[in-house]
């Protein structure tokens, strides 16, 4: 009898578990699906010398008011922990661009913290490396899902 009692409660939090991982890829999903959305009418618009910096925060708002929305109509415990995935992402990018060689065009005698800068903020200028795509592949996802937790974290504040 216990030990049906005990493989019950083993089912129980498998179960758990993995309708907690489903739902955080999910809420992941969104927060990139929304960025994306963002980059594709931003590329349709081709708006001309905007800058990065307002890209970032449009990056940021957008999927904080998709998560905020969603939360609103649903609430989930997964979904203000997003940021950990856009925390992920950008630690991999990171290690990826600290471990690329700098030459010429490619950010010639950068250290490690200019090799960042250059990359993921373009500042003071482009780094070269990753095709100067830094921002595009590391920067903005990341700031799209720390804004898609911050929006859930408000509408779950909001609701409690």
């Amino acid at each position: 009898m216990e030990s049906l009692l005990h493989t019950t409660e083993e089912d129980k939090s498998a179960s758990t578990l993995s309708r907690q991982a489903l739902s955080f890829f999910m809420h992941t999903v969104l927060a990139l699906a929304s960025w994306l959305a963002l980059m594709f009418v931003g590329y349709l618009l081709n708006p001309p010398a905007i800058s990065q910096s307002f890209i970032l925060i449009l990056s940021t708002l957008v999927p904080l008011a998709v998560g905020y929305l969603i939360m609103s109509f649903r609430q989930d415990e997964m979904a203000p922990l997003v940021w950990l995935a856009g925390l992920t992402w950008i630690v991999i990018i990171s290690l990826w661009v600290l471990d690329m060689p700098t030459g010429p065009n490619a950010c010639f005698h950068c250290d490690a913290t200019e090799k960042m800068s250059r990359t993921f903020l373009s500042i003071p200028g482009p780094s070269g490396l990753i095709d100067n795509d830094g921002p595009f592949l590391g920067t903005w996802p990341a700031a799209a899902l720390l804004g898609y937790a911050i929006g859930a974290r408000l509408a779950r504040r909001r609701r409690s």
